[in-house]
């Protein structure tokens, strides 16, 4: 029987078990535990997705995911699954049947979604490392909420079989941990690419609307990454160009959109509102697909909030253009490729400000996941890979900065990060002093 909830673990497992390595000190994994999202397959249980409905409705799992399968063969044990947000159509980490996960760096804040106890279950000590899936920001969002490490690796390179899919389009497979070093031994083992040494980027790319319009001007992250890359690289491959320039000039298909969003009174980057647009477009058409049937056959119970996207999605008609989205899917790909090249990389916000107080009402969160869905679908629509690095508490209240890197880069993403990250403390600690 699920345990959902508890008090001793933050409410971030749905189920504890263990399931244990091959006996062997020699596994690059060795003494390490790790917690599994609840949308992973494990052999003989029923995944339940967030929804109860759905868990009553589905048989155990035939087979367990290659991901879970990767990380038990080289020596690590798991604690058992973890709460995520229904259907994983959230980022806001708060559930209706289950509870919602205590943010341990935040309490009182929601932990993000969807991947919500996976990022607590790291944060609050529970595990070494964990699990997670982020289609549209549910591994980079609970990371940033609860101030840890959060990895998006590049779209398709780890496999999502027997994974529960949302849209396949942008589903990826990511992990958290709570220091670079854990980070980077688990992407060792479950991204196997050739090693990558480049540790010095040609180019970082600090686009100035990203951080002045879309994210937080308190947290002075903007200074912080500026003056950490001059510092620890060289001042000269900083290039601080407006990413929403570079889009409208080298994304020739925004053309027909852009007017819908250039209107706005809120504070936005036009460009980047269309790449949201097209990436949430293209998402609710693959939802549908995958998951219309059950929705419309089961009438499960939905929680608020959550329940008027998954139904909005799956009435989203067949005249939405779906060819203009794709084409300006691969324009942005191939402009976003050229622009960092190898070794470039892109420094961003990974989401607007701090974590919004848990039981907010929708409306006034309206602008913030406008501006949060701006940011993550950069990584989102490319399919590239992007890490969050968290920065440390300000005002109680955790911050935090992304790195994305070329398809195919994540190890020198790491490489980077690994490099950065002592000067991006240092210089953050000195901005918020002064």
């Amino acid at each position: 029987m699920a345990m959902a909830g508890g008090g001793g673990d933050y409410g971030a497992f749905m189920e504890r078990f263990v399931l244990p390595p091959p006996p062997s000190q020699q596994l690059p994994l060795h003494g390490l535990t790790f917690a599994i999202k609840d949308i992973f397959d494990i052999t003989g249980r029923v995944t339940g997705f967030g929804n109860p409905d759905w868990a009553r409705t589905h048989a155990p799992a035939a087979a367990t995911s290659p991901v879970v399968l990767a990380a038990l063969a080289a020596g690590a044990t798991s604690l058992g699954t973890t709460i995520m947000d229904e259907m994983a159509y959230s980022i806001n980490g708060e559930n209706t049947h289950y509870g919602t996960p205590t943010n341990p760096c935040a309490p009182g804040r929601v932990p993000g979604g969807s991947s919500s106890g996976s990022a607590v279950a790291v944060a609050a000590n529970l595990v070494h490392f964990s699990l997670g899936t982020d289609t549209g920001g549910s591994v980079r969002v609970p990371a940033a909420y609860c101030g840890i490490f959060g990895l998006r690796p590049s779209h398709g390179l780890v496999s999502a079989e027997n994974v529960i899919p949302m849209a396949q389009m942008f589903d990826t497979v990511g992990w958290f941990a709570r220091d670079l070093s854990t980070l980077s031994r688990v992407t060792k083992v479950l991204l196997p690419l050739p090693d990558d040494t480049v540790k010095q980027p040609t180019q970082v790319t600090v686009p100035m609307d990203c951080f002045q319009i879309l994210g937080s001007l308190d947290d002075r992250t903007y200074q912080i990454i500026n003056a950490s890359v001059a510092k620890r690289f060289d001042s000269q491959i900083i290039d601080n160009r407006n990413l929403g320039d570079f889009i409208s000039d080298n994304v020739p298909s925004i053309g027909k959109f852009i007017a819908d969003f250039s209107e706005s009174e809120l504070p936005s980057v036009p460009a980047l509102s269309v790449i949201s647009h097209v990436m949430r477009g293209l998402q609710r058409s693959q939802f549908k697909a995958n998951h219309a049937e059950w929705v419309n056959t089961v009438k499960p119970n939905l929680g608020p909030g959550l329940r008027e996207r998954i139904l909005e999605a799956i009435a989203s008609g067949d005249n939405e253009p779906l060819e203009d989205f794709q084409a300006i899917r691969a324009e942005f790909k191939s402009a976003l490729a050229a622009l960092l090249k190898d070794h470039g990389i892109l420094a961003i916000p990974t989401v607007p400000g701090p974590p919004p107080k848990v039981g907010m009402e929708a409306a006034p969160l309206e602008n913030f996941r406008a501006r949060a869905f701006s940011l993550l679908s950069i990584a989102g629509l490319s399919g590239f890979c992007q890490v969050s690095i968290p920065l440390g508490t300000r005002n109680g209240l955790p911050v935090s900065v992304s790195l994305v890197a070329q398809h195919g880069a994540d190890h020198f993403l790491l490489n980077v990060a690994e490099e950065l990250y002592q000067t991006l403390i240092d210089e953050a600690t000195k901005a918020w002093s002064s």
